[in-house]
């Protein structure tokens, strides 16, 4: 059985997967330079790039299921924002995903790729890192957490809560 709602229970896996798949493409890098082949050792950094895009953009997904929701509490700017993080990084993690399967090329290109890829890995380090925040803003400031519990709860359409903290929704 599956959890409702199901966004608070998906968004940990692109978060883990961003914080592996540095680890994972610099290991890669490593073992190719002591001679491992390289399809066999790049293959895992694809395969991990490739599950943290897949997860991003389920998580995307599940948060836009529960959007309507959830804006009735937390109000319209800082889920706005949170959003726009979440696309950012999807958007991201995609070209990240292209460089890595560029990165099973032949010779000079594969290995640009490669290298660039595990650049863009470490850069996607920051992009999930402000998806998070905005992410725990949502629920430790603008009170998501009790939107998501009655989604859950089966509990129908929940009451409507003036959205806190409307003024510091620019952090």
């Amino acid at each position: 059985m599956l959890p409702d709602p199901l966004h608070p229970a998906v968004v940990h896996f692109p978060i883990v997967l961003a914080f592996l798949l540095p680890i994972v493409a610099l290991a890669a890098l490593w073992r190719i330079r002591r001679g491992g082949a390289t399809r066999p050792a790049w293959g895992i950094a694809v395969a991990t790039a490739a599950a943290l895009s897949g997860s991003s953009w389920l998580a995307l997904e599940t948060g836009e299921a529960d959007e309507e929701r959830v804006e009735r509490t937390v109000g319209e700017a800082p889920l706005e924002s949170h959003e726009e993080a979440a696309e950012r990084f999807l958007a991201l993690s995609g070209g990240v995903l292209l460089l890595a399967g560029a990165g099973l090329l032949p010779g000079r290109l594969g290995a640009a790729a490669r290298l660039a890829t595990s650049a863009g890995a470490l850069g996607l380090l920051v992009a999930v890192t402000l998806v998070g925040h905005s992410g725990g803003q949502l629920v430790y400031r603008h009170g998501a957490a009790e939107a998501q519990a009655q989604i859950g709860s089966g509990a129908g359409t929940p009451v409507e809560v003036t959205p806190r903290d409307q003024e510091d929704s620019d952090d």
